[in-house]
């Protein structure tokens, strides 16, 4: 009997667990369509924000706390770029939001138009760049171009962006500088793929380096842009610090650098703290320009006056120490405990719903225009209902996608939107405004946007889901819409009747 044949081995295949390679993806690459969504966004953008702009004014003078911030222009343009604010004897924010409401007043004169023009440009651009940077992150222009939409629908971002307030301004600079890192994102994994090409990656443990990076310098400018409006940007400093070091760490644990956490910390850390710290700290010292050459400005020699002379620092910087530190006093003695109180203020916890508006102007005493006898004209900063009330569940989806999914895109717009709401917890005795939502607005319509596209692009779809997906985004961009277009004259100050404006408040609180 003989033997039975050795049957011979077979070749089983191995199964990488992952791709071999990063996928080469750097940026949308429909560049045509992304320009052309970009232009239309822009220009229904322009329209809401520019139809009307110089109205309301109360009696032609501003409103709400744009009656601080206007004149304070008005001086810049009369005083060689120098405030002294006499009527309350204090600067209490830094200048550039007040220089570029200076550049609109220069142009148009001391009126609605003038004081309101440059924010409504910034607030044009700033939608736009959140068109451009939810396309980039999601690689998908429809889903830019639904981001953009919802901007241009939300109550906030709408009244922020045609009132002389600096909260719009802020709101610009660290959306652009977000956008400036996530388009260094992209640069950088571009930077890392030519390293691993040509065979660079483990050449050392920590990594290749990656040359000098412009947009995050850039970046740095438009942070130190937005400290020198209002100091809470130094809170997306230090956010946005943090996201741009993960950033880099991600990247080079993906194309497999031996030591990524040590090769960012020798590679990145210290360009980072350069351009997201030294250049906003320059950015900002330059923006006292005006002052720093004035012989009258308030404070400007108070070395030998209220401050000993000598010491380390130069006397110019001593005496914008001394500047700054009374402005800081100013706001930190703003507190309920001292019985400062405003009808009109809130705290954070109320601001993701937009539970408590800000009413920045009424008038319902013998106005016409609305066919009754006594009309009601009123500004009110409040978030567009249709996206607001929902923000709790959109912000425990981004959660979950961005912690137990690691999507990267969900984490780093909860960065932005962390950094302009979660600092506020830490003082919740300091009289604060719903204002102060301005820099989150753009980052829930992000996030907003994630979660339609998340529903537009499932993967393994069949025809008829995603025909269901299209008519259910389609549907909830209609009532954002639709929501935008009923509050209008609450947002713009079109006379209304009372019964009107009584269906307008939707929650006790709004009252």
């Amino acid at each position: 009997m003989t033997a039975p044949a050795t049957e011979a081995p077979r070749a089983v295949p191995v199964i990488s667990p992952g791709p071999l390679l990063p996928v080469a993806d750097f940026g949308p690459v429909d560049r045509l369509n992304g320009w052309t969504m970009t232009a239309v966004i822009t220009a229904l953008a322009a329209v809401t924000r520019f139809l009307n702009l110089g109205s309301p004014t109360d009696a032609g003078t501003p409103i709400f706390d744009e009656k601080h911030y206007a004149p304070q222009a008005w001086q810049m343009l009369h005083n060689h770029g120098v405030e002294d604010n006499p009527g309350y004897g204090l600067v209490v924010h830094p200048p550039v939001g007040k220089q570029l409401i200076a550049i609109g007043e220069a142009i148009f004169g001391y009126n609605g138009l003038g004081w309101r023009f440059s924010g409504a440009v910034l607030g044009v651009i700033g939608i736009a760049l959140v068109a451009r940077i939810v396309r980039r992150i999601s690689r998908s222009t429809l889903v830019g171009g639904i981001a953009g939409l919802l901007l241009i629908a939300d109550g906030v971002n709408f009244v922020s962006s045609r009132t002389a307030l600096l909260d719009g301004f802020l709101a610009f600079f660290v959306v652009a500088a977000f956008g400036a890192l996530i388009v260094d994102r992209d640069q950088v994994r571009e930077r890392m793929h030519v390293a691993l090409m040509e065979g660079r990656i483990a050449e050392t443990p920590w990594g290749p380096r990656l040359g000098v990076r412009w947009w995050r310098f850039g970046a740095g400018v438009l942070l130190g842009l937005a400290c020198a409006t209002k100091w809470s940007g130094l809170y997306f400093v230090v956010f946005y610090g943090l996201m741009t070091l993960a950033f880099d760490i991600a990247a080079r644990r993906q194309y497999r650098v031996p030591r990524p956490w040590l090769g960012t910390l020798r590679r990145d850390l210290g360009p980072a703290v350069y351009a997201l710290g030294l250049i906003p700290f320059g950015v900002y010292l330059a923006s006292y320009a005006p002052w720093f050459a004035s012989e009258t400005a308030v404070n400007r020699h108070e070395v030998g006056q209220s401050i000993g002379p000598g010491g380390f620092l130069p006397d110019a910087i001593r005496s914008l120490w001394h500047y700054t530190y009374a402005a800081y006093r100013f706001h930190a003695g703003l507190t309920n405990a001292d019985g400062n109180h405003h009808p009109w203020e809130s705290k954070p916890w109320t601001w993701p719903m937009s539970l408590r508006p800000v009413l920045y102007a009424i008038d319902q005493e013998n106005v016409p225009g609305c066919g009754a006898q006594s009309c009601v004209k009123a500004v009110m900063l409040v978030g567009t209902p249709a996206m607001w009330f929902i923000a709790v569940p959109v912000l425990g989806y981004a959660l979950w996608r961005a912690f137990i999914r690691q999507d990267w895109r969900y984490a780093a717009v909860l960065v932005g939107y962390s950094a302009g709401f979660l600092p506020w917890f830490a003082d919740i005795d300091r009289q604060m405004y719903f204002f102060y939502a301005a820099t989150m607005a753009p980052f829930l319509a992000m996030a907003i946007a994630l979660i339609l596209g998340d529903i537009l692009h499932q993967p393994n779809q069949n025809a008829e889901r995603r025909t269901l997906g299209l008519i259910a985004v389609s549907c909830y961009v209609a009532l954002v819409i639709t929501n935008f277009a009923w509050l209008y004259p609450i947002l713009t100050g079109l006379p209304i009747s009372q019964s009107t404006w009584n269906l307008q408040i939707w929650l006790p609180s709004w009252r």
